[in-house]
């Protein structure tokens, strides 16, 4: 079985992919592709683990030897699965492979907007401290989060995990009910608790109910001062808006870990704001809140866990 890797610069240089080696014949590994190289690069294989290329209809057709995509995420997005099936070809992605490495990240973007640190360290930089009439600098009010009201929407595995983190540190978690499914859902929906929130996390995938589900409508619902976190994905919220809200401060706090069109080679105004308005308690992260190199190697412990299970089921 020839099995071909088409952008292992995805998973970071530092990664073991001997547990894929083990299970196929040939490996073949290419740090980058373009969606016309895979074509040629796939043209005998059996086998196609990628995380990002797009393999479209036309992709998919010009390959007869193909019958198993493994997908290197969560999403497959990238895949034209109708094509796919219609083609009898697997396709496999993985699940939570990073669920402590995001979790991580977001109460760390948490507890840096709760305690102004964008706006401290700006401070240090340009000397404040060190002009201080007394020992401390305490210009930007902070947040203490134990007694504080969370809502997170998406209660999966990561929302979960995110939940028992902000636990731990005393406060108190609400799950919003799922957007779209509000009349069907014992949950509250988002608009009932954003009024009593303190923090907003975001943890559900992009989808029609969820684009622009932190819309300017919703953002003046929130309560005055409150923080908002996105590690779910761009457009998730109106980033233009939240932006505004933040400027305005009826946002205490902004954090993003995501943007609709990434890399965002065009710019994008959160990223102008951090230098054009240094005075906001604003911080954006380059998507990686999944990188650890645990996080990183458990993508290639559950695509061997597929390769098994395919086999499994081929025998």
């Amino acid at each position: 079985m020839k099995a071909v890797l088409l952008d292992a610069d995805s998973l970071g240089p530092d990664i073991d992919l001997s547990p894929i080696r083990q299970r196929v014949d040939t490996l073949e590994v290419y740090p980058t592709s373009t969606t016309q190289q895979a074509r040629e690069r796939l043209a005998d294989a059996d086998v196609v683990l990628v995380n990002k290329v797009v393999l479209d209809a036309e992709t998919l057709t010009s390959l007869p030897s193909l019958r198993h995509i493994c997908v290197l995420a969560t999403g497959t997005n990238n895949i034209d699965m109708t094509c796919a099936d219609k083609l009898g070809i697997r396709v496999d992605n993985v699940n939570a492979y990073g669920t402590a490495s995001v979790a991580q990240h977001t109460l760390m973007l948490m507890l840096a907007l709760a305690n102004r640190l964008p706006l401290y360290q700006r401070d240090v930089s340009e000397g404040l401290w060190g002009k201080s009439p007394f020992f401390c600098l305490m210009d930007h009010t902070t947040l203490q989060l134990e007694g504080k009201h969370l809502v997170v929407v998406g209660q999966g595995t990561l929302g979960a995990k995110v939940a028992q983190l902000a636990e731990a540190f005393g406060m108190r978690v609400t799950f919003a009910a799922r957007p779209g499914n509000e009349s069907n859902d014992s949950r509250s929906a988002l608009h009932e608790v954003l009024p009593t929130a303190d923090v907003v996390s975001l943890h559900c995938p992009l989808t029609e109910q969820t684009r622009h589900l932190i819309s300017a409508d919703v953002l003046q619902r929130f309560k005055d001062g409150a923080l908002l976190i996105n590690c779910a994905r761009g457009s998730v919220i109106d980033e233009q808006a939240a932006l505004e809200a933040l400027r305005q401060g009826k946002l205490g706090g902004l954090a993003v870990d995501v943007l609709p069109q990434e890399p965002p080679r065009d710019g994008h105004a959160l990223i102008s704001a951090l230098s054009e308005s240094p005075t906001l308690n604003l911080l954006v992260t380059p998507h990686n809140a999944w990188i650890t190199p645990e996080a990183r190697q458990n993508i290639v412990h559950l695509t061997a866990q597929n390769l098994d299970q395919a086999q499994r089921e081929t025998a």
